[in-house]
């Protein structure tokens, strides 16, 4: 029971030691050999301001990836904004993404900004990318592609300054060879494409990751 004991306290104590490396350095904690590889290439290019899709199934810190290429890259200083495709209507998508003039609908005493424009200078990050519509899907093409957007209602063009981000747990090239999914703004966004492992494919980081999560509520309890 001692030496059980000892091996715990020493094992607790190297755990502490691994979490102290990435507190405050890294927002993605990890000590598994293809994870490091995956965060050195996520490191490389951020600076490139290149467009990236990230897949992976639900779970596995698509968006924890995408806030780190951020974080990395000349515009870890200004916005971070994220949108969740699949939680929203056309209508209010598109309302949420490039905002609205006064007086575009019934309703609009006021206009305002869409989240595109509330990121400028930073990252905008759009999930489950699949779950957009092919009409939001053109509105975004061209927004990509002429890097500026037309509020609703408005017919005086907004120049963006956005890097893109997006996310899936489905299969694009499925998506696009049924129809789902154009085909143009797959290529436009994957520029460069991450796909994140499940942790069960990181057993190494699993200890670490429990100690992270039960530490603090130890403390807090």
């Amino acid at each position: 029971e001692a030496v059980a004991k000892i091996r715990l306290i020493r094992e607790n104590r190297e755990l502490r030691d691994q979490l102290e490396q990435f507190r405050g350095k890294v927002k993605i904690i990890t000590q598994d050999p293809g994870m490091q590889q995956l965060l050195g290439l996520a490191r490389q290019i951020a600076p490139t301001d290149c467009n990236v899709i990230v897949t992976g199934e639900s779970g596995t810190g698509k968006e924890l990836l995408a806030r780190y290429i951020h974080a990395h890259s000349g515009r870890g200083a200004e916005p971070f904004v994220a949108v969740n495709c699949g939680a929203l209507s056309e209508e209010l998508l598109a309302n949420e993404l490039f905002g609205h003039d006064k007086g575009a609908y019934t309703g609009a005493a006021e206009g305002r900004a869409g989240l595109i424009e509330a990121a400028a200078g930073g990252t905008l990050f759009l999930d489950e990318i699949t779950e957009m519509s092919l009409g939001m899907q053109v509105k975004l093409l061209r927004a990509i592609q002429e890097r500026e957007i037309l509020r609703l209602g408005s017919t005086r063009p907004v120049k963006v300054d956005v890097r893109w981000l997006a996310a899936t747990n489905r299969d694009l090239p499925e998506a696009v060879a049924s129809g789902r999914f154009r085909q143009d703004l797959y290529y436009r966004l994957n520029v460069m494409h991450l796909q994140l492992p499940l942790l069960a494919e990181r057993r190494g980081d699993v200890s670490l990751q429990a100690y992270h999560f039960l530490h603090p509520a130890a403390q807090a309890m």
